[in-house]
């Protein structure tokens, strides 16, 4: 297995994401991250490990085309996302929502 350093894990998960459906996943012990265009899975696994001190058991991506948007007579594009769907073993979770 290839060590990763610690400091470059971190800045691989840029968010979780909150939506709707991330949360009907979180219910089945998946959770939703927007991560860097250039991580891998094994990139991401280690990173969510890490931060979290949890055990991942498996990492989906997606990486969907980009959308266009007009303004005026200009057509842009959005900007380009990748997400993982990150499973975590049945005795772990993460705490996003802490109690305030």
């Amino acid at each position: 297995m290839t060590e990763y350093n610690p400091r470059d894990l971190a800045d691989l998960v840029l968010k979780p994401i909150v939506t709707e459906k991330a949360t009907l996943l979180m219910e089945q012990n998946k959770y939703v991250f927007d991560v860097a265009l250039k991580a891998t899975k094994p990139e991401i696994k280690a990173a969510i490990e890490t931060l979290f001190n949890v055990k991942v058991t498996k990492v989906n991506t997606i990486r969907p085309p980009r959308k266009k948007r007009r303004i005026g007579k200009f057509i842009g594009y959005k900007a380009l996302y990748k997400r993982a769907i990150v499973t975590l073993s049945q005795e772990d979770s993460i705490t996003l929502f802490p109690d305030v």
